[in-house]
């Protein structure tokens, strides 16, 4: 098998990868990119352990698989984790480049998209922040938020460790209020942008009026969505411009939750993507109903 052209170096890779990753630090971890149609691609968290976040790194590499031949590098990124705010999730674009040790790599080689959070040991993971915090909690709220950090109480107050799954329930209100220096999609230069707002998972559509011959229109609209799994769910924000016989597209945004389920509501502006220019501004907020469910 190993005279087949560019198997013998692939096998000679995978046994490498494995070797490497059994008593190399850091933690390698290899996430597959899907072909085809993505429409349908589940959001999947991927965590490491950090060990020294002043002085290590994330590196991201890009692959294209080529089957039996030996992947190719498309292109990799880094970002140093003492950039990370504990607790609070980032939203970055980063930009790859061929060999992160040569600066003068030049070449357009696209973005990777990353939200990361960083959460040290005894730190708070966000869901135990759905329950109230006070020292007079009920035997019901301990409970609860014992159950959201894995762990069970026996009936003399005693710990029992239990796994179960978070179902994280709740209401996301979702506020559009306005557009800065959107495309021109009009011969006038103008635009009549209206927002389609997308829940990925649970299959939920709205979409805001339509602002007449504006690049940047105010809507101050607020919409509700019911969730039934927050954690594994994204916003998706489409711009779109009206017309009597059709619609042009105007960019979009895409959103994961953890940053408003982490911090229950705030505002922020995000660049639309596939566009020369254009930002959204957007007001979230979060209202949990979290149910739980034991491991199978």
């Amino acid at each position: 098998m190993t005279a087949i052209p560019g198997l013998s170096d692939a096998i000679e890779r995978t046994i490498w990868n494995a070797v490497e990753d059994s008593i190399m630090w850091p933690v390698r971890k290899v996430i597959p990119i899907l072909l085809g149609d993505y429409s349908d691609l589940e959001l999947k968290p991927t965590g490491f352990v950090v060990e020294d976040p002043l002085t290590q790194h994330l590196v991201v590499k890009i692959y294209d698989d080529e089957g039996l031949q030996s992947a190719k590098l498309i292109g990799c990124a880094h970002i140093c984790l003492n950039e990370l705010e504990p607790g609070k999730a980032k939203d970055i674009w980063l930009k790859l480049v061929k060999d992160l040790e040569i600066q003068r790599d030049k070449k357009n080689r696209v973005q990777v998209h990353l939200e990361l959070l960083y959460c040290p040991n005894g730190m708070n993971n966000g869901l135990s922040k759905l329950f109230s915090l006070n020292e007079s909690m009920t035997s019901l709220e301990r409970v609860l938020k014992n159950s959201a950090e894995g762990k069970e109480v026996s009936p003399n107050g005693s710990e029992i460790n239990n796994r179960r799954e978070v179902i994280v329930r709740g209401v996301l209100s979702v506020s559009v209020v306005s557009g800065n220096d959107l495309p021109p999609a009009d011969i006038g230069g103008k635009a009549d942008p209206y927002v389609v707002l997308i829940m990925k998972k649970a299959q939920i559509k709205s979409k805001t009026r339509v602002v007449n011959e504006s690049l940047n229109p105010v809507w101050n609209q607020t919409f509700d969505f019911v969730l039934e799994d927050g954690l594994h769910d994204m916003l998706m924000l489409e711009v779109w411009d009206h017309d009597t016989f059709g619609k042009d597209f105007m960019g979009k945004c895409i959103l994961t939750l953890k940053r408003v389920l982490i911090e229950g509501e705030y505002k922020d502006s995000y660049e639309l993507a596939e566009v020369k220019s254009g930002k959204l501004n957007l007001h979230l907020k979060w209202n949990p109903q979290p149910i739980y469910r034991d491991y199978q």
